[in-house]
């Protein structure tokens, strides 16, 4: 079976390797093409795995191109990772949007928009083409923003493209460690947006064991998320948020401490993987040493403003553990290439899951998954103030796919005027000319 990693010189891709490294079994990965449009990061890349792979002995042979044709040909699977714009483009949508006085996250408000109005594009040729030359691959998607992406790329490639994130997964173990359950043997009622979603339930069997969880102020206070927000807002919603609607519900103190960080968190990456891939330049650098140490200080700082503006303080050391994506990306190759029926938290088309939403919009929930590919569980409806998150943010990816199509400056404008994280629409309108201002991949933006 054969696996196309597209950005693949970027950072995280390691990661995906040290997983298929693990799995010995009949119809696992034997070959990577790893594609990028920088040959020294793939080179660089290249080396750690080769690192990785030492003494292994079935480990899946490793080729590198910068040709996107090339690379397709003869996948059964495509695990899309590509950053249009580079780390250099998020340090700019956090910078532009921070001058008008909003949060500039990745995926997240202002930022996360920029960031899908100019990789909207790029995601759809790239399904476009996988359509032609690899009509029967599976796409694994976990370009951000993941289910705006999946959604755009659905259009042209049906069921075949599934959306993938750590967030649900991290989220889901630390709870159920918390509450004494095996993460493995838990069933989790998730529901929401990609990092727009809340767990609503835990179950060993057919108990739910997450009510208890809000009676006990020493649990709540114990991981990650409840460290986060607060055991007395939890108590109050009455349900444990994905670590991302921290953007909603302490938006200004996020946003000030974002101001007032002496970098921003794209800045602190950008330059911290430039001294790694600059690194990475001399032959004599012990490759996965080397990214073994820039991958723990990454993770350590891994949302600090947040944690800084709620009083968190240092993440504890069982929250630095990956939160999984790349264990979400095996299993989902094995249910499907394997027919090894699992169950995972994904992004695929609502198809009636959820009433608020129509059957085409992605939205993200545990999902049971075969040869046949992922069908949504059941799951509970959203309550009022998740809905109306929810389908405010839909509604904004909905504009963005339409300027990303018709380089509509008007959709552009909605996009930003009707997210609930900015609160005027000449905001919007000076957000577009300033992103419109660094991304020349933007000009596309043209239209009425």
């Amino acid at each position: 079976m054969r696996l196309t990693i597209l950005g693949g010189g970027g950072f995280r891709v390691p990661l995906v390797y040290g997983a298929l490294l693990r799995d010995h079994a009949p119809g696992r990965v034997t070959g990577v093409t790893l594609h990028d449009l920088d040959p020294a990061r793939l080179t660089a890349v290249a080396r750690v795995l080769a690192d990785q792979a030492a003494g292994v002995p079935d480990a899946p042979e490793v080729r590198t191109t910068t040709d996107l044709d090339e690379a397709l040909r003869g996948a059964d699977f495509v695990f899309s990772a590509i950053r249009v714009g580079g780390l250099a483009g998020r340090a700019a949508d956090e910078r532009v949007a921070l001058a008008e006085g909003v949060l500039g996250q990745e995926t997240v408000g202002a930022g996360g928009i920029a960031y899908g109005l100019r990789t909207v594009p790029v995601a759809v040729d790239i399904a476009r083409r996988v359509a032609r030359i690899a009509p029967e691959a599976w796409v694994i998607n976990f370009t951000n923003p993941a289910g705006l992406v999946t959604e755009a790329m659905a259009a042209h490639l049906g069921r075949r493209v599934i959306g993938i994130c750590d967030s649900p997964v991290g989220l889901g173990r630390r709870v159920a460690r918390t509450l004494g359950a095996d993460p493995d043997l838990a069933r989790f009622d998730y529901v929401g947006l990609n990092h727009l979603g809340w767990l609503r339930g835990l179950y060993v069997g057919e108990q739910d064991l997450l009510p208890g969880l809000f009676d006990d102020e020493r649990l709540l206070t114990s991981f990650e998320e409840g460290r986060l927000f607060g055991a007395d807002w939890l108590r109050s919603i009455r349900s444990v948020p994905n670590e991302y609607l921290h953007y909603y519900y302490f938006n200004r103190e996020t946003v000030a401490a974002y101001q007032q960080a002496e970098q921003t968190r794209g800045a602190f990456l950008r330059d911290q993987q430039a001294r790694f891939y600059d690194e990475m330049a001399h032959p004599a650098t012990p490759a996965l040493a080397a990214w073994d140490r820039t991958r723990a200080e990454r993770e350590a700082t891994y949302m600090a403003e947040n944690r800084e503006a709620a009083g968190a303080g240092e993440r504890a050391a069982d929250d630095l553990e990956s939160g999984g994506y790349e264990n979400v990306a095996l299993a989902l190759m094995r249910a499907i290439a394997r027919s090894e029926s699992t169950t995972l938290i994904l992004n695929v088309p609502n198809a009636g899951t959820l009433g608020v939403l129509d059957g085409t919009a992605v939205i993200e929930v545990p999902c049971r998954v075969d040869a046949d590919g992922p069908r949504p569980l059941p799951v509970s409806q959203l309550t009022g103030h998740e809905a109306g998150l929810v389908t405010a943010v839909k509604a904004v990816e909905r504009c963005v796919l339409e300027a990303a199509e018709s380089g509509s400056t008007r959709a552009a404008v909605r996009a930003f005027a009707l997210h609930p994280l900015v609160d005027s629409v000449n905001v919007a309108r000076r957000l577009l000319d300033g992103y419109r201002g660094v991304h020349p991949g933007l000009g596309y933006l043209t239209g009425r």
